[in-house]
């Protein structure tokens, strides 16, 4: 059956095109949707440019007829402006002055002329209402991400023959015959289709406590190669900072991306800075040039633009995790003994006045081609799919990118689990060569006992 799906203005801002994604049914767009779009248009951010996007889409579909009475889209289905329905009652307490009331408002009327109507919002409180006035509702996923809990891990448990995994400690390698994975829910083993650059942690299947931990770089299995590997003297705690520590590693050439996800508490900023300090500091002849750090949820725009100082200062309260990172660092690589505030401010700042350490606005990626740096990616689950890729096409020569994020940490407002770019890097990457992947797990939480308890708990 036909269905009218009837969109609300954030899912346009969100992802402009969203108008030609739903096939050969109707898309609707109530006018005032148009006057919300028109309150962005001068927003120097994404949003005002998805708004701008939009509107030129728009603007091209009225030239081959009327938007009031429905044009043709590519995909065989129809788009049209409502412009009435303000007969159609609601709930009395209702503002109908209120645009999420207005949207709802058509909905009810074009249901009741027969449509199959379906409200496409990624607003929770919007879908919430539209559900009590019995409106079909849907959130809006563009891009085709599985939910959070079935998102590629970059990593895999694995069971084998005790003969078979002494093959592995002798030869350093072995095929995937014989590999076997156990499934809880139905008691029973399968053969899994490994990834590439997919790590695993193997267990005898006859002993399981006698193990090893290896990759799959696309034929066989081979063992972690940098697992001794002490970047300023920090040292992996448990598996999965083990397989972060490989990836983190491996030379931009044959590793350019690095994505880790994981729960606070689990040491994604704190190695991928001690990694790239040491690529930097650690060897006679650097292999990058300095270490990049950019945060998503620093904006500058005019409210940060008013702000006195320059860039790098305007930009320091929010590096502050940064900061924390680094004197943990120093700490680490002085053996433990502990310096007054004064020596260790004093030491992270001669990184920064050496640019060893750089950090920056993401929206200051734009049009760049990054040689040779290490660039991190902090807090990446407040990235939009369209940013993530834009960043990740920045990367030139030479230079390794690490985006790390918890996904279930999410502070924009038109993202989620399944529509942030992280996680949508994740699943387009997964299986290409360049990229290695990881997501640490709640019981891998290494700030604190008290951390750790709290990532259970609450």
């Amino acid at each position: 059956m036909r269905r009218t799906y009837v969109l609300d203005t954030n899912v346009l801002l969100y992802s402009p095109g969203a108008i030609l994604t739903f096939e050969d049914n109707d898309v609707v767009i109530p006018e005032i949707v148009l006057e919300e779009l028109d309150s962005f248009k001068k927003d120097k951010s994404d949003l005002g440019a998805n708004a701008r996007y939009a509107a030129r889409l728009i603007d091209e579909f009225r030239k081959k007829g009327r938007l009031n009475e429905g044009i043709d889209l590519p995909g065989g289905g129809n788009l049209r402006v409502e412009m009435n329905c303000y007969n159609t009652e609601l709930p009395r307490a209702w503002d109908i002055n209120k645009p999420d009331n207005r949207i709802i408002q058509v909905c009810k009327a074009l249901k009741s002329k027969g449509e199959d109507v379906y409200l496409i919002t990624k607003d929770i409180f919007q879908r919430i209402k539209a559900d009590i006035v019995d409106i079909n509702v849907e959130n809006f996923h563009e891009k085709v991400v599985p939910e959070y809990e079935s998102q590629y891990t970059g990593r895999i448990e694995v069971y084998l023959s005790s003969e078979k995994l002494n093959e592995f400690y002798t030869n350093k390698n072995i095929n995937t015959e014989g590999l076997l994975c156990y499934c809880m829910e139905s008691n029973k083993y399968f053969e899994p289709k490994l990834v590439v650059n997919e790590f695993l942690l193997m267990h005898a299947i006859d002993n399981t406590r006698k193990t090893a931990l290896g990759r799959y770089d696309g034929k066989n299995i081979v063992p972690l190669y940098h697992k001794e590997v002490k970047p300023l003297n920090i040292v992996p705690r448990n598996i999965g900072q083990k397989f972060m520590l490989e990836a983190l590693c491996m030379d931009a050439d044959k590793a350019p991306l690095v994505i880790i996800k994981g729960p606070a508490g689990t040491a994604k900023t704190l190695f991928s800075l001690a990694v790239g300090l040491h690529k930097i500091i650690g060897y006679e002849e650097k292999q990058y040039r300095r270490v990049l750090v950019c945060r998503p949820n620093v904006t500058m725009d005019e409210e940060i633009g008013f702000l006195p100082g320059s860039e790098e200062e305007k930009i320091a309260p929010f590096m502050r995790p940064i900061f924390d990172n680094l004197e943990i660092l120093m700490d680490s690589n002085n053996g433990g003994k502990h310096k007054n505030d004064i020596e260790f401010s004093d030491g992270i700042t001669e990184l920064f006045n050496k640019r060893i350490i750089t950090t920056e606005a993401v929206a200051y990626l734009r049009g760049r081609s990054i040689v040779n740096n290490w660039v991190i990616i902090d807090e990446a689950q407040n990235l939009s799919p369209k940013q993530v890729k834009a960043i990740i096409t920045r990367a030139g020569a030479g230079t390794k990118l690490v985006l790390i994020g918890d996904p279930e940490q999410i502070d924009q407002p038109f993202l989620d689990s399944r529509s942030n770019g992280l996680c949508y890097a994740s699943e387009k990457m997964k299986g290409s060569e360049f990229c290695y992947q990881v997501t640490l797990r709640y019981d891998e939480c290494e700030r604190s006992a008290l951390a750790y308890e709290g990532s259970k708990r609450l």
